[in-house]
């Protein structure tokens, strides 16, 4: 086992309206010693922006905005801008989001050159329709749960009304890989992935054809008891001479949904292969903030911080905080290369 070590919480709600009800899963990058953070900022009535602060290393808050530094515009996006990641990737910051309308939640990205001003780029994933995405997916050799997901897709909303395929956790690789750029994104219930050469290759006859292939574009998907249910990505992948650790996030049931932070060893010149994985839970709930918040059981990890040797992972505790933890980065890919075999 790893000795990773909890350092609490690190950015509670205030009484400012854009994050009176609850601050969570935050976006994070290092430039020089600043740790730049771009969080979920819920007001009350659930209704998202993206707030901003700084953090001189890993774990002293010294700038926190009073305002969100990113906030819903469009139509797509009316209900929140949530969950958000971010990479620099050549000269630019890509920040990716989910955007939610009150129905459909789907992946979104903005760019930046400084990480102040932010040029929203629209959504990236599949614009297909649930129903659609069954009739492609019952033809294919997938894991059944792609296409027996009507009660998560309908239990709320008017039967006869087309939704849209939810697709979330989109995470972009922090370099181009053999020239294209790469990126993670999660069709529930397992995690996938994507490379082109720029984004304006994302056209409805890319994705098209990308489902017809749909198989082979799987990642990985739910495996071991922690994450029997289903498998999300988590912080942008850690390059290292042994490969990319991707922590990713899985969730089983318990009477309720428990969500832990898990890892993965991913090939540095072909991500799509899988050299390792750990078994067991990186971390899952266990502290009164992690138990007990606006959804219970909950560690969410979405953004993490290399400072000498030690890794900082950065995650939403409950859905109401954001929290820290932290654990050697050497003994963590010692310990994933003693699970090679899938």
């Amino acid at each position: 086992m790893i000795n990773l070590i909890k350092e609490g919480i690190i950015l509670s709600k205030t009484d400012i309206e854009f994050e009176n009800g609850a601050v969570l899963n935050p976006a994070v990058i290092r430039v020089g010693d600043s740790v730049h953070i771009f969080y979920r900022a819920v007001k009350e009535g659930n209704y998202s922006s993206i707030g901003y602060c700084r953090l001189d290393g890993p774990l002293t808050l010294v700038e926190r905005w009073d305002k969100p530094i990113m906030v819903p515009e469009f139509e797509y996006e009316s209900k929140g801008v949530e969950d958000a990641r971010i990479v620099k990737i050549d000269d630019l910051y890509y920040l990716t989001y989910t955007a939610y309308d009150g129905v459909n939640a789907r992946g979104a990205l903005a760019i930046s050159k400084d990480l102040i001003h932010f040029e929203k780029q629209g959504i990236i994933v599949p614009n297909i329709t649930y129903s659609e995405f069954v009739q492609m997916a019952q033809s294919l050799k997938v894991d059944k749960n792609y296409y027996q997901n009507h009660k998560f897709y309908y239990k709320k909303s008017d039967p006869e009304k087309k939704i849209i395929l939810w697709d979330k956790n989109v995470i972009f690789f922090p370099r181009r890989i053999n020239g294209n750029l790469v990126f993670l994104h999660r069709i529930r219930p397992g995690i996938q992935i994507v490379s082109v050469k720029e984004i304006n290759d994302l056209t409805q006859e890319f994705w098209m054809d990308y489902f017809n292939s749909f198989q082979k574009n799987i990642l990985f998907d739910p495996y071991y008891e922690h994450e029997s249910c289903y498998i999300g990505g988590g912080c942008p992948p850690i390059e290292t001479p042994e490969g990319w650790i991707l922590i990713y996030h899985g969730v089983k049931y318990e009477n309720r949904p428990v969500y832990s932070a898990c890892a993965a060893l991913l090939d540095l010149n072909d991500p799509s292969i899988i050299l390792a994985r750990l078994p067991y839970p990186l971390f899952y709930p266990e502290y009164e903030w992690e138990l007990y918040g606006d959804v219970n059981n909950v560690v969410f990890p979405t953004g993490s911080v290399v400072f000498g040797e030690t890794l900082f992972i950065y995650y939403g505790a409950a859905d109401k905080y954001i929290a820290a933890a932290s654990i050697n980065i050497k003994e963590l890919i010692t310990e994933l290369l003693t699970y090679t075999k899938l």
